[in-house]
């Protein structure tokens, strides 16, 4: 599938016609994006989003981080069994107790690292690429994600494979899939 124009007369990636969709492509989605907290959120939702659409993840956002303290990671890691079973009553966000468990053990895992949690995920960044010209170009592991899923297991994090790695790399501007000709690859 390569880019579309939308009723807008915006030519992008074909995300399909759902609005929130759209505007997270075109003003969040392959941004740089930095910062522990920052990067602890988007990690976290991206597991939840394991098996599942982002569209549903998308729609859930913002109750995500109701439910989870805004990601602050000193919060949920001070999360304890009544949290859980909080969370697990919670049909504003996906309820799914492994799940659940690995946010707040990542969340203490990533306040024990000895290193900034951004610096370490963005030293996984590739070199820039050509655009992609349709989705079948574009991959759903790298080496690089590859390397950082190995790299956040040995650490201690869970729930971060090399498909939910490459797809944060995706969503967090470590790596450019906008597809060729979209208005969001040159805004990026």
């Amino acid at each position: 599938m390569s880019v579309t124009t939308g009723p807008d007369a915006i030519v992008r990636c074909p995300w399909g016609d759902d609005p929130a969709m759209i505007s997270y492509h075109d003003t969040e989605w392959g941004r740089e994006l930095r910062g522990d907290r920052e990067l602890f959120e988007r990690m976290s939702l991206e597991a939840f989003q394991s098996g599942l659409s982002w569209a549903i993840i998308l729609r859930k956002r913002e109750h995500f981080r109701e439910a989870f303290a805004g990601f602050d990671p000193a919060a949920v890691a001070a999360f304890g069994d009544a949290d859980v079973a909080r969370l697990l009553g919670d049909a504003g966000i996906v309820r799914n107790r492994l799940k659940i468990e690995a946010t707040i053990s990542n969340a203490r895992t990533l306040l024990a690292l000895d290193e900034s949690f951004s610096d370490l995920l963005w030293s996984f960044a590739p070199a820039p690429a050509p655009a992609p010209t349709s989705y079948a170009d574009v991959p759903a592991t790298t080496e690089e994600s590859i390397a950082m899923a190995k790299a956040l297991k040995r650490r201690g994090f869970r729930f971060v494979g090399p498909t939910t790695a490459y797809a944060l790399m995706q969503a967090t501007g470590m790596v450019n899939d906008h597809l060729a000709g979209c208005v969001a690859r040159t805004r990026s």
